[in-house]
This record gives C-alpha cells, structure tokens and sequence, in this order.
C-alpha cells in the first residue's frame, strides 16, 4: 500500500468536526482528565497571580507535548502508521487545552462560541493565520473574532476545515523531514518530543499575544 493510501485508511472517517469535540474535551475535560477551565482554576488558586498560573500551565503543556511525541513515535516506521492518528490527536488535544487555559486565565469565557473559534484559529499558528488573512480566507485575527459582535458559524466551519487540512497534509508528509525522522526506530521518539514539544511553545506563545488579558486589574486574581 502506498502512502498516500496509508494515510486515506487512517483519515478514513476523519472530519473538521473532530476538532469541535477534541476541543470540548480539552475544555470541559473528562473522566480523570481535568479540562482547561479546572486545571486553570487550580493553578491560579495556587499562584495567585494569572500571568504567574500561565507560565506555569504553558511550561507544563510543552513537557507533556513532548513526552507523548517520544512516546507515540518510539517505535519507528511500522509502529508509526498505527500511531500517527494517537499522535496528531494527542499534540492537538494538548494545543486546545492549553490555549483554552491561557484564553481562561485571561478572562475569556470559554463556553462563548467566538472564543472557541478564536480557539481553533490560534491551533493554526501565527504563520498559518497571517498567511490566511493575507490571502483574504479569513478576515481578522484570533483577537478579533473572540470579541467580535456576533458568532460566525460559517467562519467556524472554514477554520475548524483549515485545521483538518493541516492534520491531513502533515500525516501525508508533505513536512518530508520530520516525517522520515520520525520513522527511524528509537531517534523518532526524540524527533517526536522535540516537533511536538516545539509546536506547542509556538502556539502557546500565539494563543498569549492573541488573548490579551480581559481581567480587572486590580484583585483579579480573586475572579474565575
């Protein structure tokens, strides 16, 4: 089978809508995994300071990205066409949540549809975005569709398809070198931890300029 075939069969019931739902998850959480708002929450009741607590769960984020892209990679080329799909949903839940987390920390109210668009932009990448509004597919930025005066549903649609397009071209290897480095046994656990630990400080840091903070400034600590 060849590989654009491999990654067809993997992809194989694949929609844009799965971001919806990972994204719900990575907010609301589920079963003993807690969700961006609680694991927020207790960081800021812990460090009083939102700023302080965004540190701290971005830090921790970037640790956990790379220990799953080590983990789900270890195994090389056999290994990794089974894991490919644990893999993209493992670094992509873990992007949600963590920009979900600095959206809240800031002030955001993640159950407003804009915000959670606003979400799903920044999961793109300050490149991906910039290079979309550039071309006119979407019309603003992140920041902007957050406070926008109304939810777009069709503008949600096109980011939610824009991200399932990235997931499919990054499992077809259209990313060559990252691709092949991590189907080499035992080095492709370390090209994992080090992609994916990347890939989240860099959308991480987007999500932190983009969801500038919405908090009184004074005692805001005090306030979910």
């Amino acid at each position: 089978m060849s590989e654009q075939n491999n990654v067809v069969a993997l992809a194989e019931g694949l929609t844009a809508d799965v971001f919806h739902q990972l994204l719900e998850v990575a907010i609301e959480g589920k079963g003993k995994m807690p969700g961006a708002r609680s694991a927020a929450r207790n960081l800021l009741g812990h460090h009083r300071d939102p700023e302080v607590a965004i540190t701290w769960l971005v830090n921790q984020h970037i640790a956990y990205a790379g220990g799953q892209g080590f983990v789900t990679n270890w195994g090389g080329f056999f290994v990794a066409l089974f894991t490919i799909p644990a893999n993209m949903a493992a670094a992509a839940f873990l992007q949600a949540r963590v920009v979900a987390g600095v959206a809240h920390l800031r002030g955001y109210d993640l159950s407003d549809a804009r915000v959670r668009t606003a979400i799903l932009m920044v999961m793109l990448g300050p490149g991906g975005n910039a290079g979309l509004i550039s071309k006119g597919v979407l019309p603003s930025s992140p920041a902007a569709v957050a406070t926008a005066p109304m939810f777009d549903a069709a503008l949600d649609r096109h980011v939610s398809r824009e991200l399932l397009d990235r997931a499919m071209n990054q499992m077809g290897g259209k990313r060559l070198g990252v691709w092949v480095g991590k189907r080499i046994p035992f080095v492709g656990g370390g090209v994992g931890a080090v992609v994916d630990g990347w890939c989240t400080r860099s959308i991480a840091n987007h999500a932190m300029e983009e969801f500038t903070s919405r908090r009184p400034k004074l005692n805001s600590w005090t306030r979910d």
